[in-house]
């Protein structure tokens, strides 16, 4: 079964334009989705229901869905996912992102390991009386820095309504990467679209063609994914969208 994938956008990409330059900007390069960032600086507050609603209901009036809300929950002891929560309910946000601690895998101790488990266990129980899914960063200095690592993690929280976001890994050959997304290709939700090379320096999308191509080959097949969304441009340049959203749409329609 083929997979209808999204082509949205973070709107952390462009942090400095308002919520509704995020929203024009997307409709305009025939988007499909946004991911509504919640960190300093971001779009949307955690808690601020209203602000919530009157986004996600303008959000959906420009013809987008929102995809989900990039929450930087990070299962720390003093943390709520509360205000995450009531923001997504508010803004019709079916799914949160969320971050696997603050530690990288190989420096995280056992005590460390079972204590995100079981504070992930306990947001995603919240999440899920809600009728919301939590996703995990696949990003460095978390315990979802690895394959492997990710995969330890999503067993012993051991609930369906936790999955994971997938991205390449700074630094990683294609087929690294590759290996990556096929290990964990069952619990993969959302795809964060870059391309960064040697390390962190931005790319435009088509100079890392052939490891997207490959990418979309597979995430076709996902049984989970919903969507594939831009991330990170060069210079941070929204002039440069409405080109990287048709190579995004592109590689999609190849698949």
């Amino acid at each position: 079964m083929t997979a209808h994938i999204r082509a949205g956008l973070c709107s952390v990409t462009f942090r400095a334009m308002s919520t509704d330059e995020v929203i024009a900007a997307a409709r305009d390069a025939e988007l499909e989705s946004i991911e509504w960032g919640t960190g300093e600086g971001e779009h949307l507050v955690p808690g601020d229901r209203e602000a919530a609603r009157r986004l996600g209901e303008r959000t959906r009036a420009a013809g987008l869905a929102v995809a989900s809300l990039g929450g930087y929950y990070r299962c720390g002891d003093d943390e709520s996912i509360a205000p995450l929560l009531d923001s997504a309910v508010a803004a019709g946000a079916s799914r949160v992102r969320v971050w696997a601690g603050s530690v990288g895998s190989a420096e995280a101790d056992e005590h460390e390991r079972h204590r995100i488990a079981s504070r992930l266990r306990d947001a995603v129980g919240q999440a899920a009386a809600q009728g919301i899914e939590l996703a995990l960063e696949y990003h460095g200095r978390t315990l979802t820095d690895t394959a492997a690592s990710t995969l330890s993690l999503l067993e012993s929280v051991g609930m369906p309504q936790l999955s994971s976001y997938w991205q390449p890994t700074q630094g990683a050959t294609d087929d690294a990467a590759l290996a990556e997304l096929d290990a964990i290709a069952p619990h993969v939700s959302t795809l964060h679209v870059f391309s960064w090379w040697p390390m962190a320096e931005r790319l435009r999308l088509s100079e890392r063609d052939d490891l997207w191509q490959r990418v979309f080959a597979r995430a076709a097949s996902f049984p989970r994914i919903t969507d594939a969304l831009l991330e990170f441009f060069p210079n941070d340049d929204p002039a440069l969208l409405p080109a990287e959203a048709a190579t995004l749409r592109s590689w999609l329609d190849a698949a």
